[in-house]
């Protein structure tokens, strides 16, 4: 048992496939949408990003993240129907969406669940950077690593999500129960999303691909 659930959250993430279509390259017009859904229907997704009320169209070009055994138990359900964004998201989960302006309304591209709103109950932002390289320094706020030759420093808060053998949405920092520096070392090798505000880098989520040794 100890051992199986040391591989959870890795094993979580990788059962996480698209339902609806391949995920779309991320482009300079699209955002990020961070709140709690309250509304669904087959084609629409409404959430309370922070103060915002939005409501996101759903159609062939949206990828939806959800587990493997729930798209597996859509499909089992008699006449096979179709995957609808209402048979994965209801009310109250906590979703980022991804999405672009689209003929004056909000075109969904990408939908996930993720472990809360958020600060202050959610947010709008540019996506996601992306950065890859080894670390050179981490503590329980702050991850450094070098990339191609330059060193770039991450603030990391209670949102940050770290995903390696074992590792749990961490940093004792910001309120987590277990700081990052658990599972994080000086060497390995990560690939870090993350945004920018500002001269500030906060990394959103921290992967370890490859484990110093």
């Amino acid at each position: 048992m100890a051992k199986r659930n040391r591989f959870a959250i890795l094993g979580v993430a990788a059962s996480i496939v698209g339902v609806l279509a391949t995920a779309q390259p991320v482009d300079a017009q699209s955002r990020e949408a961070r709140g709690t859904v309250t509304a669904v229907t087959d084609s629409t997704l409404t959430i309370k990003a922070g103060a915002q009320e939005m409501t996101f169209f759903i159609d062939s070009r949206t990828h939806l993240e959800v587990p493997r055994v729930e798209r597996d138990l859509q499909k089992a359900q008699p006449g096979s129907p179709s995957p609808r964004v209402s048979s994965f998201f209801e009310s109250g989960q906590a979703v980022l969406v991804r999405y672009e302006e689209e003929k004056g309304r909000n075109h969904a591209l990408d939908v996930s669940r993720v472990g809360s709103a958020g600060a202050g109950g959610g947010s709008v932002s540019n996506p996601a950077k992306i950065s890859a390289g080894k670390v050179k320094l981490v503590t329980a706020s702050q991850l450094v690593i070098e990339d191609g030759g330059r060193e770039l420093s991450f603030a990391i808060t209670g949102d940050t999500n770290v995903l390696a053998k074992g590792a749990s949405k961490a940093t004792k920092a910001a309120g987590g129960s277990t700081p990052i520096t658990t599972f994080v070392h000086t060497g390995d090798t990560v690939s870090v999303s993350y945004h920018e505000a500002g001269a500030k880098m906060t990394a959103s989520e921290v992967r370890v691909t490859v484990v110093n040794k």
